[in-house]
This record gives structure tokens, sequence and C-alpha cells, in this order.
């Protein structure tokens, strides 16, 4: 009887113990520009943020996102900068490639 009982608790345990949850996969580039992150999983809608006062003439207003920490997206704030003379901002943005999601990085571009 003894042995039925450990039968019994031991089948679900050791087919519990094949099942691997693996975190989502996440890649991170330091390339200016190019791909910043990788991830399985689609970013949620965009936040929409509340723009504060404008503190300075002629600040522009940089847009926040969605980005990849620790295995999540989290959203990074928008920002006021100084506009760069024949520069326009390009903002991050993810793209879906193959099955997967890529941030692909912001920054200032000739314009």
């Amino acid at each position: 009887m003894f042995a039925f009982k450990a039968l019994v608790i031991a089948v679900p345990l050791a087919a519990l113990s094949a099942c691997v949850v693996a975190p989502p996969r996440h890649v991170v580039y330091t390339e200016p520009g190019g791909v910043v992150a990788e991830a399985d999983i689609a970013p949620p809608a965009p936040y929409v943020e509340t723009i504060p006062v404008v503190p300075f003439a002629g600040a522009v207003w940089i847009g926040g996102y969605w980005g990849w920490q620790g295995g999540r997206h989290v959203w990074i704030g928008g920002r006021w900068e100084h506009p760069r003379a024949g520069y326009v901002w390009e903002p991050h943005h993810w793209v879906s490639a193959g099955g997967h999601w890529r941030l692909m990085g912001g920054g200032w571009r000739r314009g």
C-alpha cells in the first residue's frame, strides 16, 4: 500500500519537473539608433502622458516609450530637451520581427 501511495505522488511530481517556464527572451544592444532590446512579448498600448509646462523657450518634447528591463516592459517617461539645429527627433519604437519584437532606439537624426 505504501508503494502505491508513493507512486501516486511521485508520478505527478515527475511530470511537473519536466515543465520549464522560460523567461521572455531579451537581447540588449548598444548601437545608437539600432536594436536596443528584443522580446517575445508585444509592448502594451502606448501610455498617455501628461506633458508638463515647457521649461524654456524652444524646448522639444521627447515622448515616452515602452522600454525593456528585467524581463518585462517598463514605461520610460518623456522629457524636454534643447533642440538641435539641423536635426529631428526619431522616437523609440517597437517592430514585429519573425514572432518576436524589437525595440529600435530613438535619437536625433539629420533632417
